[in-house]
């Protein structure tokens, strides 16, 4: 690979293979995936408006690619249901494929379609409700009629979609170009 071919590919996400500080990086991430809903739960703040799980999966896709994203997304909700008993077993099996999607879609849209910071995040908040919608359809994961679930699960989250679309697109288009200029 030519060197101008190896800027050029680090330019979409940070090398995943790169055990220099990466470890460490995605391990902060994959931990903040796991206690940010842990302690949100602690404090009773309002986890369907915040979606504090999202944020750093979302973050690990868009800065280390599909790979680290998926892998974040399917482990931090078993991992804070361990320490938490949240999300409550009935939907834990829903939000691991939905986190999972988050990271992998996130990641993908960065790393393989090369599309920019915002539509990757966008790209991975819809497909990842998408999935979540389709799983809890599909395995009736939830006693209520689907479209009062509808409402009570996807209303609350918006405001933190929004947030997440342009605070996690630029904190990522910021962390990944730090990560370019020390190379």
């Amino acid at each position: 690979m030519e060197k101008s071919d190896a800027i050029q590919q680090k330019s979409y996400v940070l090398p995943a293979f790169n055990l220099n500080a990466l470890v460490v990086q995605i391990a902060l991430l994959a931990a903040a995936a796991i206690l940010l809903p842990a302690a949100a739960h602690a404090t009773g703040l309002p986890v369907r408006w915040l979606l504090p799980m999202h944020w750093p999966v979302i973050l690990a896709g868009l800065c280390y690619g599909w790979r680290s994203g998926a892998a974040i997304g399917l482990l931090a909700p078993f991992a804070s249901f361990l320490i938490s008993g949240m999300p409550l077993p009935h939907i834990l099996p829903a939000m691991t494929v939905e986190l999972a999607a988050y990271g992998l879609i996130a990641g993908f849209a960065r790393q393989g379609l090369h599309l920019n910071w915002f539509l990757s995040s966008a790209a991975a908040l819809i497909g990842g409700r998408i999935v979540f919608l389709a799983y809890v359809l599909a395995f009736r994961s939830v006693s209520q009629p689907f479209g009062d679930y509808l409402v009570a699960a996807m209303l609350p989250g918006i405001p933190a979609a929004i947030a997440q679309l342009i605070l996690l697109s630029l904190a990522a288009k910021w962390w990944v170009g730090r990560g370019e200029r020390l190379h």
